[in-house]
């Protein structure tokens, strides 16, 4: 229980960090340094053991989807919220996991459908009238690196129970090169190589505790604590990280907000993700964290 602690506190800081020393930065170029910091992390246990071509590509495909397109459209939205708002919004991936599984499944998931209603609504009352408009953009925003991160789990759960053979751990690398050639392209189409060159030293040292802690320690801790404890009290941590995260947004990074609204809107977040995470965790493995920060 330890391990999914830390990793629930790692993933928290990681907000609010991001919102205060890296808006102004191109996003896709964000999501491609972070993600090409964390590479070599994982790198040496990457086994080649009952790996073809075809699954190969497959899992660069998924990669590219679950983490490159997800980092890139989840870091731009930092333009237009807080990162608590962020953190907040992040609950809801849950629910387009029963979206997509449903939809390939070929059947409408009616569920699914109504929490994210009830999640749109909790979303609308945590923002001011005249801040709508920006604030719509960024729901936007993580709601499509959501869907990414949900159809990157749907999808890597059905190759893996196709391909059984295959160990998590030993093929996690080959998802984070897909992911970085997505997000090497994304930063290439934006032309934001150029801001390589003002990246100062806090920058850095945020995008290496995002590589290496946050990502690279993070799934660690995770996956270990994840094979220890219940169900039930995995389910518990899954939503840890949220509330954790708009606490330290709030009180550490001194991020300001509404607390009434937040509460309200926030609360309706909170169960629609619940609810979701609840029901998905039936048909989707409920050992894989949600899009962490």
């Amino acid at each position: 229980m330890g391990a999914l602690i830390l990793a629930s506190l790692v993933w928290a800081a990681s907000f609010g960090l991001i919102k205060r020393t890296l808006v102004g930065v191109d996003p896709s170029l964000v999501a491609l340094l972070r993600l090409a910091i964390a590479l070599p992390v994982f790198a040496p246990w990457l086994r080649r053991a009952g790996l073809t071509r075809t699954l190969a590509l497959a899992l660069l495909a998924i990669g590219g989807v679950q983490y490159g397109a997800m980092y890139t459209l989840y870091i731009r939205a930092y333009a237009h919220l807080q990162g608590h708002e962020i953190a907040l919004f992040t609950v809801l991936t849950p629910i387009y996991v029963l979206l997509v599984d449903g939809l390939w499944a070929r059947r409408l998931p009616l569920r699914g459908l109504g929490l994210a209603a009830l999640a749109v609504l909790g979303a609308a009352l945590i923002e001011d009238r005249g801040e709508i408009t920006d604030a719509a953009v960024g729901f936007a925003l993580t709601q499509a690196a959501n869907l990414c991160f949900a159809a990157g789990q749907v999808a890597y759960r059905r190759l893996r129970r196709q391909n059984p053979q295959l160990v998590d751990h030993q093929v996690f690398a080959l998802l984070l090169a897909g992911a970085v050639a997505v997000a090497a392209v994304s930063t290439t189409g934006a032309g934001g190589w150029g801001d390589l060159a003002t990246i100062t030293g806090l920058q850095w040292a945020t995008l290496l505790y995002l590589g290496v802690v946050a990502t690279g320690l993070g799934f660690y801790l995770w996956n270990r604590g994840a094979v220890v404890v219940s169900a039930a009290t995995l389910a518990v941590f899954n939503n840890l990280k949220v509330p954790l995260a708009v606490v330290v947004a709030l009180f550490v990074f001194g991020e300001e907000a509404d607390l009434l609204r937040l509460a309200i809107g926030g609360g309706l977040v909170l169960v629609a993700g619940c609810l979701a995470g609840r029901d998905g965790g039936r048909s989707v493995s409920g050992r894989r964290a949600r899009e962490p920060g």
